[in-house]
Parts: C-alpha cells; structure tokens; sequence
C-alpha cells in the first residue's frame, strides 16, 4: 500500500512538473510574431518517431510611417535665370571703345563672344561687340559700359528657365536610372536575339541622355554667363551727316544733269509714234492745201491769157 501511495505521488509530481515546463504561467504575450517549428526527434530502440514542438519569435517588423512631418524637409530648387542687355552707345572714338571693352570683359572673367567693326557709307564708323559676362558681374559691367560713352537706348532682360532646367535634370535622372537597369539585364542575357533588343534600348537611352546633357550644358552656359550686346557709332558731324562740301554738290549736279538727259531720251522713245504720226498728218495737210492753191491759181492764169 505504502508502494502505491509512494507511486501515485511520483507520477502527480511528474505531471506537475511536466505542466511547469510546457506552459509557463507567467507568459506574456510579445508584439514578436510567433512561429510554429515541428521537429523529428531520432527513433531510439524502436519507438515510433516523435514530433515535439518548438516556438521561435521573429523580430518585429517596423511600420511605415505615413505621417508626412516626419519626412525630410523639401529640397529648395535654385532658381535659373538668364540674363541679356542691349545697349546702344555714342563714342567719339569706336575702335578704342571696342578694346575698352575686351579689356573690361577680360578684367570681369567674361570674355568677348564676337566683335564687327564697320564703315558705313556715310563714312561714320560703326561697331557691335557680344560680351559674355559671369552672372555676378552683370551689373557692374552693365555701369561700366554706360559710362563709356552717350547712352542712346538700353534693354534688360530676365528669363526664368528654372522650370525647364528641373525638368531636364528629372529626365536626365530617369534615363539614367533605365541605363542602369538594362545594364543589369545584360548581364544575365544568354542569347543573342534577347541580347542584341536589349543592346538597341542601352543605344536608345544613351542618345536621350547625351542630348538632355547637351541640353543642360547650353542652359548652365547661359545662366552662367550673362549677354550684353554693344553697338558703337561715331556722333554725326557738325552740318549735317557728312557736312558741307563743294565737291559733293557738283557731283550732284553733273549726276542731275545726266539725269534730266536718260529723262528727255525716255520721254522721246516713249513718245516717238505719236510725234511720227502727227508729224505725217501735218504733212499731208499741208500737201492738200498746197495743191487747193495750186488749183486754183491756173483757172485764173488761162482767163488772162484769152
């Protein structure tokens, strides 16, 4: 009896310690998610195989946050702008006008983009000069230019390419992200055919790129680099354009004179049927009237005679 008791305490102790082991009573339930594992425990002597049960605990994901004050600030775009002037200038003397500006703009960092210098017929010398020009010297050199010489007419212009210029660079940022990808893909082609389209899009993506890079290169050009456009001319000359002179009036004279001759000469051909014309009809009047007279006079002459 004893030997039993002693029995059914070891078993109830077993089972208590069995239920301390599998279920903790103390748990507490974790964010982590919970995986089930089933493992196959070797068979010993025999015995069929057994599965016991084991609980792994994943790292918890975080959520994404879709609170959009968390994001990073906004990324401020320069603005772009392209600067040109005109000016129009009166200088006693234009070509050293035309070196004092190379030298300003060589003095500025800019440079000269062209020159012409030219005489009209009048004999007044006259000038154009494209200076270019950084950005931030634009208005000091404007000032210096006007006080170079009699300001005739003067422009400014602003124009605001910052729109364009972001949009090229997101075109540029996605041609660039498809090169990228179908290089990629290349990497992994195995035959020709597939290797050969996929050579044809890499071609296709490197034009659009190096023509949206030589788009955004002209653009940083001329934002870069300010344009002011200079035209010199001489002042007009006391008495006129050219002044009074002795020669000039022959000239016009004599050329007046030739003139009046090529009209007279035009007048003549343009005329000559009609002068032929009434110049016959003239004649045969004068011809009927002379033979009237004619006729006339010899009835007279017989009668006398008689």
């Amino acid at each position: 009896m004893k030997k039993i008791v002693a029995v059914i305490i070891l078993i109830c102790l077993a089972v208590a310690a069995t239920g301390c082991i599998g279920f903790p009573g103390n748990f507490e339930s974790s964010p982590a998610t919970q995986r089930t594992v089933y493992t196959e425990s070797p068979d010993w002597g025999g015995l069929a195989t057994q599965k016991s049960q084991s609980i792994e605990y994943a790292a918890p994901v975080p959520a994404l946050s879709t609170d959009q004050s968390e994001a990073g600030p906004a990324v401020d775009v320069e603005t772009k702008i392209i600067k040109t002037s005109y000016i129009s200038l009166e200088v006693m003397d234009v070509v050293a006008s035309v070196d004092s500006l190379k030298a300003l703009a060589t003095g500025k960092g800019g440079y000269i983009s062209s020159s012409n210098l030219q005489k009209g017929s009048t004999g007044r010398l006259t000038a154009t000069v494209i200076m270019r020009i950084p950005q931030a010297q634009f208005e000091s050199v404007l000032e210096n230019v006007k006080a170079s010489g009699t300001v005739k007419s003067v422009s400014t212009r602003g124009e605001d390419v910052t729109e364009q210029y972001v949009d090229l660079e997101a075109q540029k940022t996605s041609y660039q992200n498809q090169l990228a990808q179908y290089n990629e893909i290349m990497k992994r082609a195995v035959n020709v055919e597939d290797v050969i389209k996929i050579q044809e899009q890499i071609d296709r993506v490197r034009t659009e790129l190096d023509r949206l890079e030589g788009r955004l290169r002209y653009l940083n050009s001329r934002i870069d680099l300010s344009t002011i456009t200079v035209n010199l001319e001489e002042p007009e000359p006391v008495g006129g354009e050219t002044g009074h002179s002795f020669i000039t009036a022959i000239n016009e004279g004599i050329a007046g004179f030739f003139g009046m001759i090529d009209v007279i000469i035009i007048l003549f051909i343009t005329f000559l049927p009609l002068i032929i014309i009434g110049g016959a009809g003239y004649w045969i009047y004068h011809w009927r009237k002379g033979k009237k007279k004619t006729e006339a006079v010899t009835p007279s002459e017989s009668a006398d005679k008689k």
